[in-house]
């Protein structure tokens, strides 16, 4: 019989390799805090999710109802090498018990193609895994409509793993993220620009374990600010949300007029990095975290050559992890497309406060020294005095609180034209017209649209279609744009 019912699905996590041979305490701790993670995850997902660990795996019962979002969960979270979905069956102390279930279950699957088993076996037992291969796949052969038995390139593999008397028949495998479990490695602060580079480094530091923060450097108002948090939110539920991280905004606008103000043209680039380092140093201290990240590649601008990189790195005592160090950009981007981050970072609203003219690629050390000496240091420290935190799981509610462009209740279908800017096929149903403008056409497809109706922009939450509302309105001028969010 499975268990625990008929309505529930079973997964078996496999551990990232570098878990296994870490020493027995360290594996202990990684293992328990991968369960923790898992644990908070699924209380948003459904309370009725178990968890169970073990020395070298963990088991997770969900109900079918939530399956599809259990299994993103799962392939999404670090620490986990391999998902396997599993039908459980119990009192399999026999190999003709085992055999007989087998071929019960794969009989319509290897019907015309070739087939082999694999056994995993732990606990007790007066057979080994080989001999219950071996009749397994005999019975199998005998009793179905298989091709035939093939050791090395099978069409289909019937995996099997018995625990004493428990036999779990794998009808799938997917891969996992890998990694180290997130927590297990510290905390980082994140310099988040919502582009491909920082929110690809942000990932790489999740995946590898590290609970990572978010600082933003405001150059470009509300809609950037928005943007940015947005990005940082898809980061966090997608990889990270077994974690409470903070996400940090500080107004950089009176940095960049001093820096226009104190600064040779040339250098500005190289100063505003290293004025964002020194800022950044300062929230990390508050927070008592050790290091930075950054998404910055060798040689990608002109600031990222190495001798720019020396000086920027002058100003700070923490550890600077760069991640991207060593990559090229068609890789970055590929790292994007795959996450999921792509769209965001090609719709990010694109300010540049500080363009050098023609500048430095190789900057001298003196010469950096006399800049730094001209800038008013008070601009700074106020800037960071008065930087705003909130939790990135509060950030719904924060972009929401903002209504930084007008959200519509009731529609009109004389003058409301709704825009989906959704990535799904569908639009959402509406008593009036209704088009499908995915986010990331909207800058490009918005100009060719009538300019005598009033547009609705829609997406699940409010957070995109705000964004891209008060992009439309600030770099367009326009004005006949609005958020729609049905009650």
């Amino acid at each position: 019989m499975q268990t625990p019912s008929s309505n529930t699905q079973k997964f078996i996590l496999k551990l990232f390799p570098e878990i296994m041979i870490k020493g027995p305490s360290a594996k202990r701790q990684m293992v328990g805090q991968l369960y923790a993670n898992l644990v908070a995850v699924f209380q948003r997902i459904d309370p009725e999710i178990t968890v169970r660990k073990f020395s070298d795996k963990i088991e997770v019962v969900s109900p079918i109802s939530v399956v599809p979002e259990v299994r993103v969960a799962l392939v999404n979270t670090s620490g986990i090498e391999q998902v396997l979905e599993a039908l459980q069956f119990n009192d399999m102390d026999s190999i003709d018990k085992i055999k007989v279930k087998v071929g019960e279950l794969m009989a319509e699957t290897i019907a015309g193609k070739t087939f082999v088993v694999r056994v995993k076996r732990s606990g007790t037992h007066t057979y080994t895994s080989p001999e219950i291969a071996r009749t397994v796949g005999g019975y199998v052969l005998a009793h179905t409509e298989a091709k035939g038995v093939d050791l090395n390139n099978a069409e289909v593999t019937i995996r099997l793993e018995l625990i004493e008397s428990q036999l779990n028949v794998i009808t799938t495998a997917y891969k996992g993220l890998s990694g180290f479990p997130l927590g297990t490695q510290g905390d980082i602060l994140s310099l988040m620009s919502g582009g491909f580079d920082s929110t690809v480094a942000s990932y790489l530091t999740m995946k590898r374990g590290i609970r990572t923060h978010f600082v933003f450097f405001n150059l470009g108002g509300m809609a950037h600010e928005i943007g940015v948090k947005q990005v940082a939110l898809y980061l966090w539920s997608k990889f990270g949300s077994g974690h409470r991280v903070k996400f940090i905004t500080v107004n950089f606008e009176s940095v960049v007029e001093e820096i226009f103000r104190s600064t040779a043209p040339t250098y500005m680039g190289v100063t505003l990095k290293r004025l964002m380092l020194i800022a950044a140093e300062k929230v990390a201290d508050t927070m008592e975290i050790d290091a930075l990240l950054t998404g910055e590649s060798v040689a990608q601008v002109s600031s990222q050559t190495l001798r720019n990189l020396a000086l920027i790195d002058q100003v700070s005592n923490k550890l600077i992890l760069r991640p991207l160090s060593t990559m090229n950009k068609p890789e970055i981007i590929k790292i994007a497309s795959e996450i999921g981050t792509k769209h965001f970072a090609e719709s990010m609203p694109e300010y540049c406060g500080v363009i050098s003219q023609n500048p430095i690629i190789h900057g001298s050390f003196k010469r950096m020294e006399k800049e730094a000496k001209k800038f008013n240091y008070e601009v700074l420290d106020k800037a960071v005095e008065e930087a705003q935190t909130i939790y990135v799981d509060e950030i719904v509610a924060d972009i929401n609180k903002l209504a930084a462009v007008e959200v519509v209740h009731d529609l009109d279908p004389e003058k409301n034209v709704v825009i989906d800017i959704r990535t799904e096929e569908d639009c959402i149903e509406t008593s009036c017209p209704c088009i499908k403008i995915p986010f990331h056409q909207l800058k490009s497809e918005f100009e060719k649209l009538p300019k005598d109706k009033e547009y609705l922009l829609y997406c699940d939450k409010g957070i995109m279609s705000q964004l891209h509302a008060q992009y439309l309105r600030d770099d367009k001028k326009c004005d006949n744009i609005k958020v729609y969010r049905p009650l």
